[in-house]
């Protein structure tokens, strides 16, 4: 019996014969050996129905991907019934995709990986059952995978870096800061206390109106307000970073949003403008926002550094730092990471932008991790459940917060 959270009382479940079908589409040769671990890899947790198949090599055999972005754009924001039955419409097609496009058979996966948690209940539905079906046709192993964990294993697939290095995941729904011992082992030493910085980003986007701006109508958010801050001075706006006095590696970003929500309100009263016209000010406001965002991240991330130095728990002299999820793919907010890294002799390293947004490459190679750690694989499937909201590893930020560690200050010439 398939059991999943209270939150979603809706879920898409593909009938047998469905999948039946599905699976008789492909051509099967029994005859073929493959010497390496092969897992197919599923992603649905936000607004992109994602599927890839991987092999223990690193090598990607076959991906697909079918994002909601233009979607959400029109509206406004994620509107989570829309993305599930976007999900519903396209994750058998991008499956399909994905194995043709690697030239395997189904029959041949060593196993199959999908995002169970965290993310929007909806959609973590929807690649859950689906993947609860395959993985019932084809007798294979189940790996549950942790969407952050995914992201912070990424890194691996395309650098060769060992454990443990320090991981920064910055996205539109997560922004935490943790020490990665392991495949399964994380220390969490900060995360935001209310939205992730994408979510800021994309709100101050809605509010500019930057969709309506020639240059930036099919940009998401937080690309609008990268590309627009490239016209912009920051000097414009006195705005200062969150969370000066609190000693910690913690975030914060709605008081940032607030703060950039007065300043456009007074100057569309001083330009006259309603709301929902284009600010002359628009790239200066977008200018200052994003460096003010850079500095809160880059200041947390260089305490985090000093912490794990102090305590032994990174290498003092070639340390990692690993920079994942969506936002990693603003250059600013990179370029002020590097005048930390550069500081604390550390090395930053950054996945290829189109495997720090979401993707089914990193739900496949974090899926090959676990197969080869023996960890987290399940032949039995009854009782897997999806979770919306679920922690990433053991907290400690309440022993960054009582070593309180003074960072200095550095100039950030961007």
């Amino acid at each position: 019996m398939l059991i999943l959270n209270k939150t979603a009382r809706v879920f898409f479940k593909p009938s047998k014969r469905k999948v039946d079908g599905f699976l008789r589409s492909f051509n099967f040769h029994p005859g073929t050996l493959f010497l390496h671990k092969i897992v197919l890899g599923i992603e649905t947790s936000c607004d992109d129905t994602a599927a890839a198949v991987v092999d223990e090599t690193g090598n990607v055999l076959g991906e697909a991907i079918h994002s909601q972005t233009e979607v959400h754009l029109k509206t406004g924001g994620i509107i989570p019934p829309v993305a599930q039955q976007l999900h519903r419409e396209n994750i058998q097609r991008i499956v399909q995709e994905a194995l043709c496009a690697s030239g395997i058979s189904p029959s041949v996966l060593s196993a199959i990986a999908t995002t169970i948690k965290p993310g929007l209940a909806l959609s973590l539905g929807v690649g859950l059952s689906f993947s609860l079906q395959l993985v019932d046709q084809l007798k294979k192993p189940f790996i549950p995978i942790h969407h952050m964990e995914a992201h912070a294993l990424t890194i691996r697939l395309t650098n060769k870096v060992e454990f443990p290095f320090l991981v920064l995941l910055i996205s539109g729904g997560h922004c935490l800061l943790a020490l990665v011992r392991g495949v399964s082992d994380f220390l969490l030493l900060g995360k935001s206390l209310d939205i992730a910085p994408g979510d800021m980003l994309d709100k101050v986007a809605r509010r500019l109106s930057l969709i309506k701006h020639p240059e930036c109508s099919t940009m998401s958010g937080g690309k609008a307000i990268e590309h627009l801050a490239k016209q912009g001075n920051r000097f414009h706006f006195d705005i200062n970073p969150p969370m000066q006095r609190a000693k910690n590696c913690d975030f914060s970003f709605s008081g940032l949003q607030h703060v950039i929500d007065k300043i456009i309100m007074q100057k569309e009263k001083e330009e006259g403008i309603e709301k929902g016209q284009i600010l002359s000010s628009a790239a200066d406001i977008a200018a200052a926002v994003q460096h003010t965002t850079a500095c809160h991240i880059a200041k947390r991330t260089h305490r985090a550094i000093l912490f794990c130095k102090q305590r032994d728990l990174l290498s003092q002299s070639n340390a990692v730092l690993v920079v994942s999820g969506g936002v990693a793919s603003n250059l600013y907010i990179r370029r002020a990471l590097e005048i930390v890294t550069n500081a604390t002799q550390c090395t930053l390293l950054c996945p290829p932008p189109r495997l720090c947004t979401d993707n089914g490459i990193m739900i496949a190679w974090n899926g090959i991790e676990r197969l080869r750690a023996g960890l987290g694989i399940l032949d039995n499937i009854e009782g897997v459940r999806y979770e919306p909201k679920c922690p990433l590893g053991v907290d400690i930020s309440k022993e960054v917060a009582e070593a309180a560690i003074k960072v200095p200050r550095l100039k950030m010439k961007i």
